[in-house]
């Protein structure tokens, strides 16, 4: 709470938040002050944040081939749970299942962190919650609690959140994943290519109120997945990445 103070002869005179105070004594006690509206909304972001995680946290891909074929994902191919390594294992319908689930969870996730934040505190900007619901929901695929925080790279997961935060930039930076894909057959670098154009087409394609931390999340989550890319950087640099459709084992993961 901040203080206004003024000296009048020998005494000290302190006004309180005067905005607030008038309001509060004009409009009775349903106006909270400004230390629990600060609590509020710390405990409304919080709460998007654990939500949101536990959302992308989800390891879809993992549960599908343990369900429907028995095995753990993590012991074939590149042994990460994303699509690619389940297409990769020879089960192209649960690897499709696997990328829309992905997708699937992700946009829920900045849906319900939207959600949460009108719910709990609508004076918080919804751009900011949907960027605290990206952000977590994107780590929390790429860490799940569930798998010793062991889990995929991002790609699909980052569509669905930026497809409810910024759909015209996802959308374009899908396009030119499809096209890279085309060209090259490398998933790893098709997925990096995504990755870099999203926050160049977000940056021209997005209207309105952009606040910093919505801006920031943009280059942070796809940061994040290039940097998951790591291996596969190393291997497109040897000449060993795998394309998609060859029978290497050595596969990647988007």
């Amino acid at each position: 709470m901040r203080f206004c103070a003024t000296r009048v002869g020998t005494r000290s005179i302190y006004l309180v938040n005067v905005g607030w105070l008038a309001d509060y004594l004009s409009e009775g006690r349903d106006i909270a002050p400004p230390a629990k509206l600060g609590f509020v909304m710390f405990a409304a972001s919080l709460l998007i944040v654990v939500a949101a995680y536990l959302l992308g946290s989800v390891p879809t891909g993992y549960l599908l081939v343990r369900i429907f074929r028995h095995e753990d994902i993590r012991s074939v191919g590149s042994g990460n749970i994303g699509a690619t390594n389940v297409l990769r294992s020879g089960g192209k319908g649960l690897g499709a299942a696997t990328f829309i689930l992905d997708v699937l969870k992700g946009a829920a996730a900045v849906w319900l962190g939207a959600l949460l934040a009108s719910m709990l505190m609508p004076d918080m900007n919804y751009r900011d919650a949907q960027s605290l619901a990206a952000l977590a929901a994107v780590i929390g695929h790429m860490f799940p609690v569930w798998l010793r925080f062991r889990g995929g790279k991002g790609v699909a997961t980052g569509f669905g959140v930026f497809v409810v935060a910024a759909p015209l930039a996802a959308l374009a930076a899908m396009a030119l994943f499809a096209i890279s894909l085309l060209i090259t057959r490398y998933v790893s670098l098709a997925s990096i290519i995504a990755a870099v154009s999203f926050p160049v087409f977000a940056w021209f394609s997005v209207h309105g109120d952009r606040p910093p931390l919505f801006i920031a999340v943009q280059s942070g989550v796809s940061l994040l997945i290039i940097a998951k890319h790591h291996q596969n950087i190393r291997r497109l640099l040897t000449g060993c990445e795998s394309r998609i459709g060859s029978h290497s084992k050595a596969g990647t993961i988007a």
